[in-house]
């Protein structure tokens, strides 16, 4: 299944596991790299430190390629990257602000760079900015969204009528129909994140991945606009959310309520109730937990069926013409 995608990056299937605070440690990045798919550390969560140990391990884990993710309003964004450097890490997707700050010095330095857009006017910046290639992630998505609210469906084709460079689809897609919808859309390929949060692999807590399972239709809403859209599971701490929306906060009011660690406390460490639980819309269709390669398998065997299934379609097309 080789494709631009797979030619950039070097791996076998055109799938990209996405980088996601506190769920995406060098455990679940190695093992998405053996399963022939690309794996990304998520560095948003970790300090310089514990990131170089990260790359370290996965190094060791696995000798195909991997990549770390890398936000850009992170603090300590200029260590993280020297730490990148310093550890020959190859690839960097970079989100969560301007890709004209870094993209010029990866590329000096040999690396390859990818950057998360959530509408056509980031992407054609993204694009002009100079990046290898681009994710285009749906409001779907979960964690930290754009604020237009733009559907993956409508957002992929609308980009990439606009950009000829490498186009990764990202928001709502967890199985091998949802990757060949994305594909026939315009996109050379995927970026998966929820449905690796509910991988045996993930550094998510237990709770955290349970809680998963049991989403359903409408349990994760976009909220925090105000401060940075991020979708999440519906528990106390959304209630307490919404109450206080009803009193028409500020966006001081909001940065108390939400404090430090949030997500730490929901993801990482279980907290259900008070915990910042991000996942996306299409939590409604994980209903197990598997290892990572069992998830590819599972993604590829459908992804190939659903090309059976069209090539049927297009065969009874054209003998009704």
């Amino acid at each position: 299944m080789q494709n631009k995608i797979t030619q950039l990056f070097g791996i076998q299937y055109p799938i990209v596991q996405a980088g996601m605070v506190w769920n995406s440690g060098w455990k679940l990045a190695s093992a998405a790299s053996n399963a022939g798919i690309l794996g990304l550390i998520g560095a948003g969560s970790m300090y310089p430190d514990v990131l170089r140990t990260h790359i370290q391990k996965c190094k060791k884990a696995t000798t195909k390629p991997f990549g770390v993710n890398v936000p850009m309003l992170y603090p300590n964004i200029e260590e993280l990257m020297q730490i990148i450097v310093e550890e020959g890490v190859k690839i960097v997707f970079t989100s969560a602000g301007n890709p004209k700050t870094w993209t010029s010095w990866l590329k000096q330095r040999g690396i390859i760079v990818v950057h998360v857009v959530s509408s056509v006017k980031f992407a054609l910046k993204a694009q002009e900015a100079g990046v290898d290639a681009i994710v285009a992630e749906g409001f779907e998505a979960g964690g930290h969204n754009g604020r237009d609210e733009t559907t993956t469906l409508t957002l992929i084709p609308m980009v990439r009528a606009q950009v000829t460079i490498p186009l990764l689809a990202a928001g709502g897609i967890a199985t091998g129909n949802g990757m060949m919808a994305a594909m026939a859309l315009g996109a050379d390929g995927v970026q998966i994140g929820s449905r690796f949060v509910a991988s045996k692999e993930s550094s998510a807590h237990e709770a955290f991945k349970n809680a998963v399972l049991l989403a359903k239709e409408g349990d994760t809403q976009l909220t925090l606009k105000e401060l940075a859209p991020v979708r999440l599971l519906k528990n106390k701490f959304y209630q307490d959310l919404q109450a206080v929306y009803k009193t028409s906060p500020s966006p001081e009011d909001l940065k108390n309520i939400l404090g430090r660690a949030r997500a730490k406390r929901g993801m990482f460490e279980g907290d259900l109730e008070e915990g910042e639980l991000e996942i996306g819309q299409i939590s409604g269709l994980i209903d197990e937990i598997s290892s990572v390669s069992d998830i590819v398998d599972s993604i590829l065997t459908e992804f190939k069926a659903c090309q059976t299934r069209i090539s049927t379609i297009n065969l009874n097309i054209n003998n009704d013409q």
